[in-house]
């Protein structure tokens, strides 16, 4: 018999999980990478600068504070995808550093500060 989170599981496919609350799906094979995943979020969020951006895993359990794990561009998906099935964690588009002048942000790219603030705000 299969196990209910089995069910749950698609193969070749990470979710990734977006602050304003959208779920973006990516289906890849064995060359791609998280900077592959960068890049096609990168045009469907329409940034035009993601320097301050990465993708990270986030562990949370109810007696912890959740734990963040930065992912490395170079780092192949198929194993980020294991890491998210099975150890309970969550792939999601964060903030990695905070810009240092915010103001020129939001000139360069009014999209990368809204998705900024989101997250700060």
């Amino acid at each position: 018999m299969l196990k209910k989170e089995a069910l749950l599981l698609i193969p070749s496919v990470l979710k990734v999980f977006l602050e304003n609350g959208q779920i973006k799906s990516f289906t890849f094979d064995g060359r791609t990478t998280v900077k592959d995943v960068m890049v096609t979020l990168q045009d469907r969020l329409s940034l035009r600068h993601i320097e301050h951006f990465a993708l990270v895993l986030e562990y949370s359990s109810p007696e912890q504070n959740p734990r963040f794990l930065l992912l490395q561009d170079k780092q192949p998906l198929a194993h980020v995808v294991q890491r998210t099935h099975y150890h309970g964690m969550r792939c999601l588009f964060r903030v990695s550093f905070f810009p240092k002048d915010p103001v020129e942000l939001l000139r360069r790219d009014p999209a990368a500060f809204e998705y900024l603030y989101i997250q700060v705000g």
